[in-house]
């Protein structure tokens, strides 16, 4: 086996899918000293980071935070406090993450109907509204902002007023959109949604940022059942993370410490470039980065793109693999492959957070170039 004095990971240009490259500051910011999960300064650093999280939501929402554990632990604890034994759920599948979703709602126990769309379409909002109107019984809408498989953008503006006419709570995937594509929780009338440290925030991954609705409290509360999972009991979580319920805050589990350093860095580095600007420079690199891989004859999947992530077909004749093989070997940057019906089909490229930049695009288009000769 290596030494633990041997390992030096090499430093990657990570343009795949997810983690994007972390900033030296938010290196650092791990490295401070480690205290106490009910430390009143942790407690303090704590509240900054969901205050920040809320303003990167653009909510209101009291109960917003990071639950420990990555993105799919935020789509777990969402579904699993929402929905008890017996319920009806609606999930959009149109891609990994949406047949994931419906999964993890189906572990709950629920009845889930599939609103189904070809691997890199979108919705509409008169397909929402017909599956609403087909299942009237249904508790909940998931849906998936940033299907990472395919690199599709869903609109979710007209949404959640079609799940609000139904009493319907809508819960979002944000994995792949927060801090990199206009996102409105509060004017979107989002009840629930999860996101990722690792992609567009440029966070090492290991906490999923979570927002809890008025409407998605008042449904937990009415819960009939216990929450299947302790770790991911919202009742016990927002205890500690609030101090709701009276009596102050309430040891739950020994929190993640210096990643929420790591997060708390992450979030003031969006926050001081701009939200605004941040997603109109992820639209500027996206532009820049179809352009030149269009020029390369390559084509996208999604018919409506990702600015964060381009999933485009392998180019004809070629070998994916040794594409990407030869991109991480050569030249140190990492992309992705295609996943599910694409696997052995596609290629994707990462603009996130702090791997968008000018630099990597040209470089890449460059690799790119020199590889497909």
């Amino acid at each position: 086996m290596t030494s633990a004095s041997q390992i030096n990971p090499a430093e990657r240009i990570l343009m795949g899918p997810g983690p994007s490259s972390v900033p030296h500051r938010v290196l650092r910011a791990m490295s401070a000293p480690t205290l106490g999960h009910l430390d009143p300064q942790y407690l303090a650093i704590m509240d900054e980071t969901c205050e920040m999280l809320r303003q990167i939501f653009r909510t209101k929402n009291a109960l917003t935070f990071p639950v420990s554990g990555t993105g799919m632990a935020g789509m777990e604890c969402i579904a699993t406090n929402l929905l008890e034994p017996g319920d009806e759920a609606i999930v959009g599948v149109n891609g990994v993450f949406g047949t994931r979703m419906k999964d993890v709602m189906e572990r709950c126990g629920a009845k889930v109907h599939a609103m189904e769309q070809t691997w890199g379409e979108s919705f509409t909002l008169t397909q929402i509204s017909g599956a609403l109107e087909a299942n009237p019984k249904a508790k909940v809408l998931g849906i998936v902002h940033a299907e990472t498989s395919t690199g599709a953008l869903q609109s979710l503006e007209g949404v959640g007023e079609l799940c609000k006419k139904k009493g319907v709570l809508l819960v979002v995937d944000a994995v792949t959109s927060l801090g990199g594509h206009e996102l409105r929780v509060d004017d979107w009338g989002i009840d629930a949604i999860y996101s990722g440290t690792q992609k567009c925030l440029s966070c090492p991954p290991g906490l999923s940022p979570v927002s809890f609705g008025p409407k998605a409290l008042e449904v937990m509360d009415a819960r009939k059942t216990k929450v299947q999972s302790w770790y991911l009991d919202v009742s016990m979580l927002r205890k500690y993370y609030t101090g709701g319920g009276g009596g102050g805050r309430v040891y739950h589990h020994t929190a993640p410490i210096n990643m929420t350093y790591a997060l708390r860095e992450a979030l003031a580095a969006v926050l001081e470039e701009g939200l605004d600007a941040r997603i109109e420079r992820h639209r500027v690199l996206h532009l820049r980065l179809r352009a030149g891989l269009e020029k390369l004859g390559l084509r996208y999947v999604p018919s409506k793109s990702l600015h964060t992530l381009n999933c485009i077909h392998a180019p004809e004749g070629k070998d994916e693999a040794l594409i990407r093989h030869r991109l991480l070997e050569e030249y140190g940057i990492e992309i992705g492959a295609g996943l599910g019906p694409m696997a052995g089909k596609a290629l994707r490229i990462g603009l996130m957070g702090h791997s968008a930049s000018v630099r990597n695009v040209d470089l890449v288009l460059a690799a790119l170039a020199e590889l497909l000769k």
